[in-house]
Parts: structure tokens; C-alpha cells; sequence
């Protein structure tokens, strides 16, 4: 999901700042009182994209069924976690019910190996037990998000020696910057999420073109504030400049912004629809198996159920001298996970309904599991609550949350 977080500074290996310009006056300070090496040459400034004259600055409305009706298509996010389902069956819930259920397009971005098994797969079962006539997979070309690490680390210190080099010191000994993901650096998500799924942006905008006009898209994203300080300043709706131009109009919706973690599993429970079994073995986030925003018992989890992914991380970390997450290595994490092990026995997948029964009680999650046996069973869709050809299974088990 779409975080905007300003990236510090960085140091240099003076002292100063990278946003800090060296200001000097030539004709106080003669070229040939120093080395060349030692003059500091400002750089030129990148300047930022335009933004087309027809974006608009604010978002027209802010009341949901408006959202909807305003917008030519409805792009919702799925990552295959626990939010994105929350959030899939609010909206199309609420498109249903205007009758605009064209509308909605489901878009899972497909990060390879470094996602949890089966992500893909269990959101397009969602977007089809919801009716939705579109899912669509996107992905980022190239190296996977791993291998990108590695590639992010040859250029930083390509980066580091040459800019040592110019300060006359020994590039052998320049320091190199972070080549991980971290919080106030997270590349991995305009690299695999963003950017992929703009390309989706780019094809709808191409599809509706004969409209004569900038193409209206609603993205709905399911960050939600409780999760960080920093998704808590996010507006619940704005519009997306730097993704819309003269052709799209982008604006964000965060239908569940204001939702608690029992507000999320309550419209799960109600839904009837699967979630990841991640979920059941103890997991508080899902998409990546190792997330440098997880907390350390997901990754623990996460290294005891997909060891060779954990393996490749570690290999990862001795490449580019550097610790996976910030304070804790992978290796500290593989020894964690065998310890588990060792305590333990290997990892085994908690009864269903586990993650759910936590809080909306074991006899609502029961009731929950046999509706989803019952959703399966029927050959089509599933919307409002109801198995396509069959009396609501509502009516059959009770009410499936608790007050």
C-alpha cells in the first residue's frame, strides 16, 4: 500500500548534508588554493514532473456512493491480506447495491517468491465469490524484489567510491548506504506495486479513450491509520497528482482508514469469504513473507514455514554487508525459528478459523468456516451475502458475529 515518507538525509562522509548546497565565493576563494578534489560542485537539481493544468488540487467529493458513481472504473488493490479483503467486499458491496459492479476492477500486484504461497490465487477466488467482473495480475519486469538488493547495493557503492574518490580518500573505505527497503526508505513499493499497477492505469485510460474527456479512476487502497503514524495522516481521499495526467484523472480512496483490526475481521467474518492461512499460524501482516515493516514474529513465522526463502535472504545480507532489517539480521532470525523448531517440532498449521475465532469467538468463526464450505460448493458468484442459485447461508447457520 502507498506510503509517501520523506527520506532524511543522507551523510556524507564530512559531515554535511546531501540537501545542504556548499556555497563558495570564487573570487574570495581562488581555484588554486585547493585541490580540485576538495571544491564542492553543487548539483544540479532534479526538477519535479508538471502536473497537467486539468488535475485537480482537490478531490470533488468525499462521500463513498459519490466516489463511485463519479468514477469510470473502480481499481481495488488487493495484496491477498486481511485489509485488501476487508476492503474488497466494502466496496463492492456498496458498487453492487448502485448497480455499478462494472465498474470495479480487482488488481493484485504478483511480487514471485518473496509474497506468502497462494496470495494470487486467493484474491482472484475473492473477486470471484464477490462477482467481480474483472481481476486483473500485474507485475514488475525484470529481477524480483531479492535480486533487486543486490542491484540497488552495486550502485550505491559505485555511488559511495566515486563521490570518495572526489574527496580525495580511499574509495575502499567509503561508507554505503542501506541497499534494504526499510520505513523511511521504501522503495520495494513503487518498485512492485506502484509502478506495475499504473500500468493497468494505462491500459484502462487506453480502453475508455473514445470518452473525449480525462479518464475518471478511483484507486482504493486499503491502508488503514491504526497500522502507523504515518498512515494515520493520510487523507481517506485525495487525489493522486503525480499518477494522473491530461488523459487520467487518479483519485485515492482509503475506504477503511478509520477501521480497527476487530472492524476488519468482523466484515471478514460477515463476507464469508477465505483468508490466508498465514492468518491462522500467528501472522499480523501479509504480502511479503519478510517485510521489513513485520513485526519480528511474523518474520520468525515466516522463516520456519518458507526456510529456503529465509536462506536466500541470509545469502543476501553477507552480499551486500548489510542486515536485512535494521538491528536484526535473517541469520538471528533463521537461529530464532530453529530454536522453535527444536522446542517445538516443526511448524504445523493451527485448526481453521484460528486468526478469526480471536475475535469474533470460536462458534462465529465455526459458523464462518461452514459458510465458506458452502460458498465453494456453488459454481458461481457470490454478492450481498448470498450463494448464487441457493437460499442465503446466513439463513442456514445464524448470524455470524458476535455483538
Amino acid at each position: 500500500m502507498e506510503d509517501t515518507v520523506k527520506s532524511p538525509a543522507l551523510p556524507l562522509g564530512n559531515g554535511a548534508c546531501c540537501d545542504q548546497t556548499a556555497l563558495f565565493d570564487v573570487m574570495a576563494e581562488p581555484l588554486h588554493a585547493a585541490r580540485p578534489s576538495q571544491l564542492a560542485v553543487p548539483k544540479p537539481r532534479r526538477r519535479g514532473r508538471a502536473v497537467h493544468p486539468s488535475v485537480p488540487v482537490k478531490p470533488s467529493t468525499t462521500v463513498p456512493d459519490k466516489l463511485i458513481e463519479e468514477a469510470d472504473r473502480v481499481a481495488v488493490s488487493s495484496s491477498g491480506g486481511k485489509d485488501s479483503q476487508a476492503q474488497t467486499s466494502y466496496v463492492v458491496r456498496r458498487a453492487d447495491a448502485l448497480g455499478m459492479l462494472n465498474k470495479v476492477v480487482v488488481v493484485h500486484a504478483d511480487l514471485g517468491r518473496v509474497e506468502w504461497e497462494g496470495t494470487r490465487e486467493l484474491a482472484e477466488e475473492q473477486a470471484r465469490l464477490l462477482g467481480v467482473p474483472r481481476f486483473e495480475v500485474v507485475q514488475a519486469q525484470g529481477a524480483d524484489l531479492l535480486e533487486r538488493v543486490g542491484i540497488r547495493y552495486g550502485k550505491l557503492k559505485a555511488k559511495a567510491e566515486r563521490e570518495a574518490l572526489e574527496r580525495g580518500e580511499d574509495p575502499s573505505t567509503a561508507k554505503v548506504a542501506p541497499a534494504w527497503p526499510s520505513s523511511s526508505a521504501r522503495w520495494c513499493t513503487p518498485d512492485a506495486k506502484r509502478g506495475p499497477i499504473r500500468t493497468l492505469y494505462t491500459r484502462l485510460t487506453a480502453e475508455l479513450a473514445h470518452l473525449g474527456r480525462p479518464v475518471r479512476i478511483l484507486e482504493c487502497i486499503g491502508q488503514r491509520a491504526a497500522e502507523s503514524t504515518q498512515r494515520a495522516q493520510l487523507a481517506e481521499v485525495e487525489v493522486n497528482r503525480s499518477a494522473s495526467n491530461g488523459k487520467r484523472h487518479i483519485t485515492t480512496w482509503r475506504p477503511i482508514h478509520g477501521w480497527s483490526d476487530a472492524h476488519v475481521w468482523r466484515e471478514i467474518a460477515d463476507s464469508g469469504l477465505p483468508y490466508h492461512p498465514a492468518y491462522d499460524w500467528g501472522n499480523r501482516r501479509l504480502s511479503c513473507v519478510f517485510c521489513v515493516l513485520g513485526c519480528v514474529s511474523d518474520l520468525v513465522n515466516g522463516a520456519r514455514r518458507v526456510p529456503e526463502l529465509a536462506a536466500a535472504y541470509a545469502e543476501q545480507e553477507v552480499a551486500v554487508g548489510a542486515d536485512f532489517k535494521k538491528g536484526l539480521s535473517m541469520a538471528e532470525i533463521i537461529r530464532r525459528a530453529a530454536e522453535l523448531d527444536a522446542e517445538h517440532g516443526p511448524a504445523a498449521r493451527p485448526p481453521a478459523g484460528t486468526a478469526l475465532a480471536g475475535y469474533v469467538g470460536r462458534s462465529a468463526a465455526n459458523r464462518y468456516l461452514d459458510r465458506l464450505a458452502l460458498l465453494r460448493e456453488q459454481p458461481g458468484p457470490v454478492r450481498s451475502g448470498c450463494v448464487s442459485g441457493a437460499a442465503s447461508p446466513r439463513a442456514a447457520v445464524g448470524p455470524l458475529t458476535t455483538v
